[in-house]
């Protein structure tokens, strides 16, 4: 294993040590980082999204901000704004809070369309336009925004031009019992300070340190070597054929899928199966990869019709049938 895979192994590690029962969150986000991209979570409150964040952004030597959505939010309020500065007598550009390398958006769905807007320029763009000029924001920049799905007052809906920005779209269930009471139990340790909780973190940060800027970009770059056979690129791509124009495997199914995925969609499916199969020591993809990331890459890609809403069915459902239908290689 090189030097670099063992950094972000190690940092897996020690998150799953502290986000108890969220293997797969924790590997989202890290796949997320290596892939240069933005992360949707959504998932009723409690659940450790903003802790997830927060001790991920902890782990690395980057600038961190956390910006709590509102509905009176203003762009200015994200991206910076112009400030006379009466000594010079003249407008000085005072960054604002986008200007970092990890964006926490919290409940981001409370912002209304022009917020949203200013930041689906810093997510696609990479820069910000105040006063027409143009700010570059840094080489590690990534947003991770969450939603809560329970509560619908106030809030407004992301519309599909700046949801198909996301790389990926991840939803955290409650968990079982068991992990229940580990959590219990952590949480239990953490208040009374016990040395037990404190071994994982020593462990980490005196082993590795906090992973380096030049670390993730590194590892951005290797990622890309992962290799990946004509059959299985051309499963990959069948996929997402299969989204716009289903009734090739099933003619129901058409009816269901008002429009299918972008070509956005396929370079992300393949960007992640190949960083999800390098996480798991291996240089070259098998289909499991795929099957891995393909709901949090597809699930906010796919636009259901009306009929399919009315008969109650989620995207998974025609990611799973997609998954069915399509032949392995």
């Amino acid at each position: 294993m090189s030097e670099i895979r063992e950094k972000i192994v190690a940092l897996q590690n020690y998150l799953d040590s502290r986000i108890v029962g969220q293997q797969e969150l924790v590997k989202k986000l890290i796949i997320t980082v290596l892939a240069d991209g933005h992360a949707l979570l959504e998932g009723a409150p409690g659940l450790a999204k903003t802790k997830a964040i927060k001790t991920l952004a902890d782990c690395i030597q980057a600038h961190y901000n956390r910006i709590q959505f509102t509905p009176d939010l203003l762009p200015s309020d994200i991206t910076g704004s112009d400030i006379y500065v009466a000594e010079k007598g003249e407008f000085e550009f005072r960054k604002g809070p986008v200007f970092a390398n990890l964006v926490l958006a919290d409940e981001i769905n409370r912002a209304p369309a022009k917020v949203q807007s200013a930041l689906l320029e810093a997510m696609a763009e990479r820069q910000v336009s105040v006063g027409g000029k143009q700010y570059v924001l840094p080489a590690l920049f990534m947003v991770l925004a969450t939603q809560n799905p329970i509560e619908q007052e106030g809030t407004y809906n992301l519309p599909e031009a700046q949801l198909d920005r996301f790389l990926m779209y991840i939803k955290i269930d409650q968990p079982d019992s068991e992990t229940e009471h580990k959590i219990l139990r952590l949480v239990r340790a953490e208040q009374k300070g016990e040395h037990e909780t404190q071994t994982a973190e020593k462990e980490f940060f005196g082993k590795v340190g906090k992973i380096k800027i030049e670390d993730i970009l590194e590892a951005r770059k290797t990622v890309l070597s992962v290799y990946m056979n004509d059959n299985l690129e051309n499963y990959l791509v069948q996929l997402i054929m299969a989204t716009r124009h289903p009734e090739k495997y099933d003619t129901s199914l058409k009816e269901k899928i008002l429009y299918g995925a972008s070509p956005r969609a396929t370079i992300a499916l393949d960007k992640c199966a190949k960083i999800n199969a390098w996480l798991k020591g291996r240089d070259f993809v098998i289909p499991e990869d795929i099957h891995d990331v393909v709901y949090d890459v597809l699930r906010h890609r796919i636009i259901l019709s009306f009929e399919a809403q009315a008969e109650g069915l989620k995207c998974d459902d025609i990611i799973s049938g997609i998954l069915k239908m399509v032949p392995l290689p």
